[in-house]
């Protein structure tokens, strides 16, 4: 046998075990993680540096928009409160320096006159009533919302829905001014000697908003634009408030307070693959009588599972 072919011989061993260690070494340094339709590669250079790719799993895309039905679970919404506050401050102020009859005033004491904002915020004509009473922390005004369930129901071919769920709205109102709701029949709100350091009212509501919802690719549901509106639905379950000071300590007052026990609602909410906004107007005064207040929340919503 030549020389050549004993050193022909002798080499291929050796390559073949360099080739199947750069192999092992190149399979160790990736890694593939599956999240639903989502896949993410992680691999590693030579020179240690880590880099991610992502890809749509179009096998499992495919088979789910097989169902029409699709749901997910605890989806959480966080952001914040104000309202829009339509009140009659003006007619209130002068009922406080000119007081109608008993008689007339008896007649509008729940409703949101002049005479009823009157009954339910009293002041005295040297100090009228203005929307600035009310005014709001926006900051610290948080709107939490838990869906149990979301549902979407394919209408057609999967870009338009119909977009449903069940679940609770947790809304705090942080007021900037010193005012006490004082619980009993009629509830009233007054100016208060003390000043607190934390001052809210809490108000939740058993909800189901109706959307319909536009889904411009659904194959491609991490690089697709959504957006869902529609009316919502809830009911009082739950209001209180809390306050904080250093005369009076901790006091938390559970009542509903004049707030309405039903509210309606527009509601919506736009995003881009796995962000979403969501806003939601009500189109029913916060309370019962007297303050003309529509609430609204804005904030992020979370998918869930």
């Amino acid at each position: 046998m030549q020389p050549g072919a004993y050193l022909k011989w002798m080499i291929l061993p050796v390559l073949l075990f360099i080739a199947g260690t750069s192999h092992a070494q190149q399979t160790a340094l990736t890694d593939t993680i599956q999240i639903k339709g989502l896949v993410i590669l992680k691999s590693k250079s030579p020179s240690g540096r880590t880099s991610y790719k992502f890809y749509n799993d179009t096998t499992y895309i495919n088979n789910k928009l097989k169902k029409n039905l699709h749901t997910r679970w605890l989806v959480v919404d966080f952001g914040f409160n104000n309202y829009i506050d339509r009140s009659n401050y003006s007619g209130a102020s002068y009922l406080a320096y000119y007081p109608t009859t008993p008689y007339y005033a008896a007649n509008r004491t729940y409703d949101y006159s002049a005479e009823g904002l009157n009954n339910f915020a009293p002041r005295y004509g040297s100090s009228p009533l203005t929307s600035q009473e009310f005014k709001l922390i926006t900051g610290k005004s948080v709107n939490v919302n838990i869906w149990l369930f979301m549902q979407r129901l394919n209408l057609v071919k999967h870009k338009l829905n119909l977009q449903y769920a069940l679940g609770v709205e947790m809304n705090n109102y942080r007021f900037a001014r010193n005012i006490t709701y004082q619980p009993g029949y009629p509830t009233t709100v007054y100016r208060d000697t003390v000043n607190f350091t934390k001052n809210k009212m809490f108000a939740e509501y058993l909800s189901i908003p109706l959307m319909l919802n536009y889904t411009a690719h659904p194959y491609k549901p991490s690089r697709s634009f959504k957006v869902s509106a529609g009316v919502m639905g809830g009911y009082l379950v739950k209001a209180r408030t809390k306050q904080i000071s250093q005369e009076r300590g901790k006091q938390k007052v559970n009542d509903d307070f004049n707030l309405n026990k039903w509210r309606m609602s527009l509601t919506s909410e736009i995003g881009y693959g796995p962000l979403k906004l969501y806003g939601n107007f009500a189109l029913t005064a916060l309370h019962d009588y007297g303050l003309l207040q529509y609430p609204y929340s804005v904030g992020f919503r979370f998918n869930g599972f």
